[in-house]
């Protein structure tokens, strides 16, 4: 028996010219990104090509920006993969052209920042926009840089020592400092060139000089409140500093409060004396002996002295090839790279972003606030906010009372709240009078309605970062730098934002504005 099959005709010529709208469906997520990017204020982007007529004519902004849209969308975040699926891949082909891609991000990265105000403003006309609770989180994500790359100060002098002598001409080998750090970076061609390491390695100094000196401000005016503390005869509250001269000044200050104590103390019983003597009465009870307190903070003084004596100097280390990234610790270790946060509605869409160098997210509320209120108002956004959620890394007196609007910030990690909660048991109705600050917050989150409320916060941010990381591949920054990296965070948040509005599209055909 013969057998018919229907065999591919690879040498076939198109018999009719191709139409591109042909190779999609309607409602496929390219032709979506393509009508978004209309929407989108891109006018920044224009700005730096100049209808002039000179040179090679650039590449349409919006059809770049189109095709970084969907790429990373899709998970696809490489210059070079993006390069690849234009040659292969027919949504890549309808955006089109792929040349450029990675010289795009890096010339137009701060006009790409403006770009998420305008898919905010495109959400919110879609009404997916719900402040009513917003929960505020940090993730940490790495940097382009190892890990063990980190050096310290001696060797960074050493190997520029080195490049210098390699690198710098005879004529220039006695400028000063700045000179040559400037003409090293006009000769970069990066990390490949001698030029380009000593650049990045002066960069790298430079950072470790500005921490030590930021470290010297910060213990000195921990120095000074510990003294205006002990002036007044009160003893400083608070964890123990690390650092041991600022733990000296911190028991120096501890031993003047309690001898100034110590001396009140006595002066009171010379006094009760004095009057029992007048009136030629016996005082009773005991005669006080060695004040118990002010032995302690002389014991503890004489330690933090040895301490100090015996510490050896700080010794900071800096990554030589991302100077502006951190050693950031995680669940699963420690990682080089920058403390990425981001606000969150209940239906997962991403009203404002930072991208910080602090470790500790604490810092980082109340910057979070202000740049929350600029997006909300560069979007036109005018709902009054309900509540914010965070959990016990932004936990603070001053972040809990601070301006803004109304907030619940867990005091403890999670499985210490739900196990003080049980313990503790449930309450109702307002903070009793006189409580803390500490105890107001407690009071409000043993409360039905407080617990509720924040409850919700694991379910609306940790989301957010699970799709970026898991689904999008955003484990690691592609560029170096902190700005950089702040426009590749935002970047990624407009687009999680953009899919969301899609599937809502999807699901409930709305126009865009």
């Amino acid at each position: 028996m013969a057998f018919s099959y229907v065999k591919p005709q690879r040498d076939q010529q198109f018999l009719l010219p191709v139409s591109m709208a042909d190779w999609l469906d309607e409602g496929h997520l390219a032709w979506f990104v393509i009508e978004v990017v209309g929407e989108l204020d891109t006018t920044a982007l224009h700005a730096r090509h100049p209808n002039d007529g000179v040179g090679r004519p650039a590449y349409d902004p919006d059809m770049m920006v189109a095709l970084l849209l969907y790429a990373y969308s899709n998970g696809t975040r490489s210059s070079r993969r993006i390069e690849a699926c234009c040659r292969t891949d027919a949504a890549y082909r309808v955006i089109p052209d792929h040349s450029t891609i990675c010289r795009f991000v890096v010339d137009h990265q701060g006009a790409m920042e403006g770009l998420f105000v305008s898919g905010l403003r495109l959400c919110a006309a879609a009404g997916l926009v719900d402040l009513s609770v917003l929960a505020l989180d940090g993730t940490k994500i790495g940097s382009d840089a190892a890990l063990d790359a980190n050096r310290d100060a001696a060797w960074i002098l050493d190997r520029v020592e080195e490049l210098l002598a390699a690198t710098v001409a005879s004529e220039t080998a006695e400028a000063d400092p700045a000179q040559i750090s400037l003409l090293c970076l006009d000769g970069a061609g990066g990390l490949a060139s001698p030029r380009g390491r000593l650049a990045c390695l002066l960069a790298a100094k430079a950072v470790i000089e500005a921490e030590d000196a930021a470290a010297a401000t910060q213990v000195s005016a921990k120095a000074e409140a510990a003294r205006r503390e002990a002036a007044a005869g009160r003893k400083v509250h608070g964890r123990k500093p690390k650092c041991p001269a600022a733990a000296l000044a911190r028991a120096e200050s501890d031993r003047v409060a309690a001898l100034a104590r110590a001396e009140a103390k006595a002066a009171r019983r010379a006094a009760k004396v004095a009057a029992a003597e007048a009136r030629s009465v016996k005082l009773g009870g005991f005669a006080p002996g060695p004040d118990r307190n002010l032995e302690k903070a002389e014991a503890a003084l004489v330690a933090a002295r040895a301490a100090a004596e015996a510490a050896s100097p700080a010794k900071r280390t800096v990554n030589i090839t991302d100077p502006e990234s951190r050693i950031m610790k995680t669940a699963q270790g420690w990682v080089q790279g920058f403390n990425a946060q981001a606000v969150v509605t209940k239906n997962h869409i991403v009203v404002a972003t930072f991208v910080s160098q602090n470790a500790n997210d604490v810092e980082l509320f109340v910057p979070m606030l202000a740049r929350l209120a600029v997006a909300l108002a560069a979007a036109g956004i005018a709902d009054p906010i309900g509540t914010i959620l965070a959990d016990a890394g932004y936990w603070s007196e001053d972040n809990a009372t601070a301006d803004g609007p109304d907030r619940l910030i867990a005091t403890l990690k999670d499985y210490k709240q739900r196990r003080a909660a049980r313990d503790a048991g449930t309450t109702t109705g307002e903070p009793p009078e006189g409580a803390t600050v500490l105890e107001a917050m407690e009071h409000r989150l043993r409360t039905a309605e407080g617990a509720a409320a924040y409850a919700q916060r694991s379910h609306t941010v940790e989301p957010v970062f699970g799709d970026r990381k898991e689904n999008h591949g955003c484990r690691r920054f592609r560029r170096r730098g902190l700005t950089a990296a702040t426009s590749e965070w935002e970047f990624m948040n407009l687009t999680g934002n953009l899919t969301k509005l899609y599937g809502h599209r999807c699901s409930q055909p709305v126009p865009l504005i």
